[in-house]
């Protein structure tokens, strides 16, 4: 599992976003996210630099926990 903190996730627009690039880099992963700590474990069977730079790509900051 890939824990991350994204401080600029701020709200349901922005998870949902995540998802959405997450998953295309791999349709079967799993993301949970808590918005008032701006924490997101996502399980998937992809790398993490690549789930990192997926989100990146995006617009989000993403910092490994």
């Amino acid at each position: 599992m890939l824990t991350l903190t994204i401080p600029d996730m701020t709200c349901g627009g922005c998870l949902a976003g995540i998802e959405r690039v997450v998953k295309k880099v791999d349709a079967g992963a799993t993301v949970t996210a808590d918005l008032p700590t701006h924490r997101v474990d996502i399980q998937s069977g992809a790398s993490a630099p690549a789930l990192i730079a997926a989100i990146e790509g995006a617009g989000f900051h993403p910092q490994a926990v």
